[in-house]
């Protein structure tokens, strides 16, 4: 099959080992971001199956309808991202594999990674360290504090488990069904969502973005949350209220942020409003984005797409 990877940036899919399993494929990658409708319809014309590295490509309707060739898309977890509808209609299949009961620990080791730089000032201090300066704040000791854990899926679990192992108190907030499973692991739950957001001292998302979650995270959310504390987010970013969380840190409540996910993504130029604030941490959605889970991802990713060459289509989203 003819078949394109969009969006890797780094050019590192070739390196894995799980790239051999295309071997008998023509193969074309891309690193750069390209959102243009006519211009990526020019770009994938001749293609037949298409590779998206996550949310990073919209794949709608409009492009869909311009790219008589394709006949799969493969990907791994969530799919916000493409039209499904669309899709069906046009006779594409996505396959996607949602891994069940494997959650991505390098999304919850990058979680700690930003909770530690906040709360510690890390980036301020290296940066103040090379341009010849010496210590330049104080930071917080996490141990002893409340952790709130907003959602409680796979990757919310394995973040309690570090918080629980450093010390904190670990408090959560999610649906019903998912407190009860916090609660027979052995985590406090909240009595409320305000009281939830009034006792964290970091205060991390991790919920999957669909309707009913968009803006679930609002400005008096915000508001309640303690001058001290710290808000962290390597989830999504439409999770919290449009221009809130930039609003609230100016506010002083909460005192600091620590975002991995933005609202339009590759944020290029400097230009987000985040990243000129001081008590903030950015990183650019690191949360996946290492060689071990690149290698368990498109092991999975290239299957389906041999599965789908054999006439045996696996993870199946829409049967056409």
């Amino acid at each position: 099959m003819k078949i394109a990877i969009l969006d890797d940036y780094h050019d590192t899919v070739r390196t894995l080992a799980a790239f051999r399993k295309l071997a008998a494929h023509d193969v074309q990658v891309w690193n750069d971001h390209l959102q243009d409708t006519d211009a990526l319809a020019a770009r994938l014309k001749e293609v037949e199956a298409l590779v998206l590295i996550r949310e990073r490509t919209k794949i709608r309707a409009p492009l869909l309808e311009k790219l008589p060739k394709l006949k799969l898309i493969s990907q791994r977890s969530v799919y916000p991202h493409i039209d499904i509808e669309a899709c069906t209609r046009l006779g594409v299949l996505v396959c996607s594999n949602m891994h069940t009961g494997t959650p991505s620990y390098a999304t919850s080791e990058m979680t700690w990674a930003l909770i530690l730089a906040a709360a510690r000032e890390i980036p301020q201090n290296v940066a103040a360290l090379k341009a010849g300066k010496w210590q330049v704040g104080v930071g917080s000791t996490l141990r002893g504090k409340y952790l709130g854990i907003f959602g409680y899926g796979r990757i919310a679990g394995e973040v309690a488990k570090i918080g629980a192992a450093m010390g904190m108190r670990i408090l959560v907030w999610a649906r019903e069904a998912s407190r009860q499973k916090a609660q027979a692991d052995g985590y406090a739950v909240a009595a409320s969502k305000e009281a939830f957001f009034a006792t964290s001292d970091v205060l991390t998302l991790h919920l999957r973005l669909v309707d009913a979650t968009r803006g679930i995270v609002t400005a008096a959310d915000l508001a309640r949350m303690k001058p001290t504390a710290i808000f962290v987010n390597t989830s999504r970013a439409p999770l919290v209220e449009p221009g809130a969380l930039v609003a609230a840190l100016k506010a002083g409540r909460p005192g600091k942020a620590a975002v991995d996910v933005y609202e339009e993504e590759p944020v290029l130029g400097g230009k987000h409003p985040l990243l000129a604030m001081e008590n903030v941490v950015c990183t650019p959605h690191l949360g996946y984005v290492t060689r071990d889970e690149y290698e368990l991802q498109f092991a999975d990713i290239f299957d389906q797409i041999n599965a789908f060459a054999a006439g045996k289509p696996i993870n199946v989203v829409n049967p056409v």
